[in-house]
């Protein structure tokens, strides 16, 4: 059963103009107390201090910093569960990057985790409190609830990796060429003179697994829809998404997988039933990792992905609209890739 809807929530919560009218005093002269003004007498002071306690209110602290000062802080919220992003080197470098470059701008990193239904709430709660200057959000899901959360209390926002389409209006974001390193990838298969090229995919509700599954078919549009098969960005579900290619063709010859700690497991699966790689099935990945790509046996040929200057990206294109260096325009950055050659491909 989900919590309060965060328009129910922002409803319910007290307002300045309430306290004042509980305490019968002006809203300048509530605004003064609350936030720590002088000139008002003790006998108004305890009035508007009864009335605050007697309603529950919060303090706006993100209007008062509009006019004031910044909280110094940003937020980072991950729509993935806690043992992927614990576990997952992919997320280790982009909170790395982003903590630099908010180390060089004197701000705060604050990491909000959302893994179910019961996050969003708790999300919702922090962003109403006016507790950051902006947002990074990544690892978005095309049914993200996210977006909506954000936009409604007008935090500055930069999303890492492109949001689909159903997350409402344009906001920057920064994304690696995920098509085109795909392309790059199974073009470098195919010049191999691998013929049965199969493609493990990642999970088909992020907008990186849906453009490396382009980048694929705009290299092998007539091939069989087969040879493609939906896994979850985790090397089990690499391992169990080449197990299920094993069997359904032993013939192949080929896979590109959409991330290295897919690829490490299914190398693993690979090496179970006897297959040589890259004698008998070559293998790429995607991102270089290189605590997994140097690590696996053989050493895996990736597409690499700067994801650490990606961070960095985010805070410097967050840091240009709290700074109004971006207009009112949405300016996203796309980088580049690179094929990574190394001995599995």
């Amino acid at each position: 059963m989900s919590g309060p809807s965060p328009d129910s929530l922002r409803a319910a919560r007290p307002t300045l103009e309430a306290v004042a009218a509980r305490a019968g005093v002006s809203r300048a002269t509530a605004s003064r107390v609350v936030n720590g003004g002088a000139g008002v007498r003790q006998p108004l002071v305890d009035q508007v201090r009864k009335a605050v306690e007697e309603l529950g209110y919060i303090p706006n602290h993100a209007a008062r910093t509009l006019v004031t000062r910044r909280n110094g802080a940003v937020a980072v919220i991950i729509d993935e569960p806690e043992f992927r992003i614990f576990s997952d080197p992919f997320f280790s470098r982009q909170i790395r990057g982003i903590s630099r470059e908010l180390n060089l701008h004197d701000a705060q990193l604050v990491l909000l985790l959302v893994e179910g239904s019961g996050d969003f709430d708790r999300v919702t709660r922090y962003l109403a409190g006016g507790h950051v200057d902006g947002v990074l959000a990544f690892s978005l899901h095309t049914d993200d609830e996210l977006p909506a959360i954000i936009r409604r209390f007008h935090v500055p926002t930069v999303y890492g990796g492109r949001p689909g389409a159903g997350s409402g209006p344009a906001v920057p974001y920064v994304d690696c060429d995920n098509r085109g390193g795909a392309r790059e990838a199974v073009r470098h298969l195919v010049s191999l003179g691998r013929r049965r090229i199969a493609h493990i995919a990642g999970p088909r509700d992020q907008t990186s697994a849906l453009d490396r599954i382009d980048g694929y078919l705009d290299v092998l549009p007539d091939g069989d829809p087969g040879l493609i098969v939906d896994a979850d960005f985790t090397a089990e579900g690499g391992a169990r998404a080449m197990t299920e290619l094993l069997e359904r063709h032993p013939d192949l010859d080929a896979v590109f997988v959409s991330n290295d700690l897919m690829a490490s497991g299914a190398l693993r699966v690979l090496r179970e039933n006897g297959r040589q790689v890259p004698e008998d099935v070559a293998l790429v990945g995607f991102d270089d990792m290189t605590s997994v790509a140097e690590a696996t046996q053989p050493p895996l040929t990736t597409v690499r992905q700067d994801v650490e200057g990606m961070g960095r990206l985010m805070v410097r294109l967050l840091m240009d609209r709290l700074n109004g260096a971006s207009g009112d325009g949405v300016e996203s950055v796309i980088t580049p890739t690179e094929l990574i050659h190394r001995a599995s491909a």
